[in-house]
């Protein structure tokens, strides 16, 4: 396996890709909620690899700026890739203005370390906001082993509740959480996990992707009752290739980079009180850098 997750074979075929100018089609957008789109794109090369866990850098233009997204869906026959976008930034707002039948400039991947999956046969997984997009891979993967799969799913709001009916297809059981109570229960997502843990149900893993606050939280209560758990960091990743050092992380006491060494990793042996803290890092800049879009000023 070569550095990034990314087979010799499937490398050396994006690679080319990128060579001869290659552009890689929209096929299919779509509004989810405020500021969160799908897309489909067309990279039957990328498509043809691409696992549970692996994500993509794309580029809009020659100009723009590498953004890495996971693979929220793959069609190998089709060759395409469903990503899931929040238009957050300049960047990514380009990206969802592209329509249906243009182009995009780059699609790199796949890349990052696939995710091992093992032989867990009942599964508790805790989403929310957008971190249902990474967690829809891995019921897929467990789902084709057989699993039973116990899905928590959660946002601020019932308008930000995305892809539910996908996760009902997936799961032989959802419960959805909101924090104002607006639709289902109303509370955080660990409010129904631990209520199951507390209630004696016994699983062989869960897994939580969200908020790096959220998936510390559910860390807490899955570790009160020795549960495996597996979380995702895909949302700190920057560079893609590992040689930003911006997605450093520390596990069991080791650095680690998300992009190279992860996207996922056992929950119970990440340090989010350090990962909090790296996130806020370019909080300023950031805030600077959407005045200047806001009053159409240039980017420093």
């Amino acid at each position: 396996m070569a550095p990034g997750g990314c087979s010799p074979s499937s490398k050396y075929n994006i690679m080319l890709a990128v060579e001869v100018d290659v552009m890689f089609k929209v096929l299919e957008k779509d509004l989810l909620a405020e500021n969160i789109y799908r897309m489909v794109v067309e990279a039957p090369l990328v498509a043809a690899k691409a696992q549970a866990g692996n994500f993509v850098m794309v580029r809009v233009s020659d100009v723009g700026e590498r953004i890495p997204l996971t693979i929220c869906d793959h069609d190998a026959e089709r060759g395409t890739l469903t990503l899931i976008i929040q238009a957050v930034g300049k960047s990514t707002r380009d990206l969802v203005n592209i329509q249906v039948g243009d182009m995009v400039k780059d699609v790199l991947g796949p890349l990052g370390t696939a995710t091992e999956i093992g032989d867990a046969e009942r599964i508790i997984a805790v989403m929310g906001g957008i971190g249902v997009a990474p967690m829809l891979p891995l019921l897929r993967a467990y789902r084709k082993k057989g699993a039973e799969i116990v899905s928590i799913l959660g946002a601020r709001t019932k308008d930000l509740l995305i892809l539910q009916e996908e996760v009902k297809s997936l799961s032989d059981e959802v419960i959805l959480v909101t924090d104002d109570g607006s639709y289902g229960i109303k509370g955080l997502v660990t409010d129904p996990l631990r209520e199951r843990l507390q209630k004696g149900e016994t699983y062989d893993l869960a897994i939580a992707i969200g908020p790096a606050r959220m998936m510390q939280a559910a860390c807490n209560v899955t570790k009160e009752y020795d549960l495996p758990t597996l979380v995702s960091l895909n949302s700190i990743m920057i560079d893609g290739t590992g040689m930003c050092g911006g997605c450093r992380v520390t596990i069991n006491g080791e650095t680690k980079f998300t992009c190279v060494d992860g996207p996922d990793f056992d929950g119970h042996a990440v340090n989010f009180d350090e990962l909090v803290v790296r996130q806020g890092y370019y909080r300023d800049e950031e805030e600077y850098s959407h005045k200047c879009q806001s009053f159409g000023g240039e980017q420093v």
